[in-house]
């Protein structure tokens, strides 16, 4: 299986609960009506606590700022994700999916990139 893992930021205009509101009760169902033309076959949210919870943890390891919360996605196979980016509907969904992205997310400081889990337990 191919994942995609995207640690999202948020827009600075919203708090993170508002954030975190939005993602999961607009997007998340938005995500849910194209799952099946965009070929998707699992999506999870994990929505990070607030930030004091984590900081000593951060601060020990010298790590920088958290994320908001991180998406992951779940295809067959990036050949399929491939055949099916030429799919005019796949196409739609995806404009749909980034312009409602746009909404909530601080895009450029949210990275996203491709993956193949190893489970190891």
């Amino acid at each position: 299986m191919l994942k995609l893992t995207f640690a999202l930021t948020r827009r600075p205009e919203l708090t993170r609960e508002a954030f975190q509101d939005y993602w999961f009760n607009t997007h998340a169902p938005l995500v849910a009506s194209v799952r099946e033309t965009l070929r998707i076959k699992r999506y999870v949210q994990m929505h990070s606590l607030p930030v004091e919870i984590s900081e000593d943890l951060r601060r020990s390891r010298g790590g920088a700022e958290g994320y908001d919360g991180v998406a992951q996605l779940w295809w067959d196979s990036f050949d399929d994700l491939v055949a099916n980016a030429q799919n005019e509907a796949a196409k739609a969904a995806g404009r749909l999916l980034l312009e409602d992205e746009a909404r909530f997310i601080d895009l450029p400081k949210s990275p996203l990139w491709w993956g193949q889990e190893k489970v190891i337990f």
